[in-house]
């Protein structure tokens, strides 16, 4: 079995999502937006606009997942 990041996920359907994000982690997020920005040379981004990339990210570099996702197409 693949050792994935994540537990099992009950529905697998698209949706639109809203959640609420602990202050601690929309903080970070400002922040890391803020940084991105500086070293850019742009101004700061919305820090929600870097959810969907942190999350494509994490799944492209979970090896567990790219494990499982490879045996299950062969």
């Amino acid at each position: 079995m693949a050792k994935l990041k994540l537990g099992p996920i009950a529905e697998d359907k698209p949706v639109k999502v809203t959640i609420e994000l602990p202050a601690p982690l929309h903080r970070d997020l400002t922040r890391y937006a803020e940084i991105l920005g500086r070293e850019a040379g742009q101004s700061s981004t919305d820090p929600l606009r870097l959810i969907v990339p942190m999350l494509e990210r994490f799944i492209a570099t979970d090896r567990g997942f790219a494990k499982a996702k490879h045996e299950r197409k062969g």
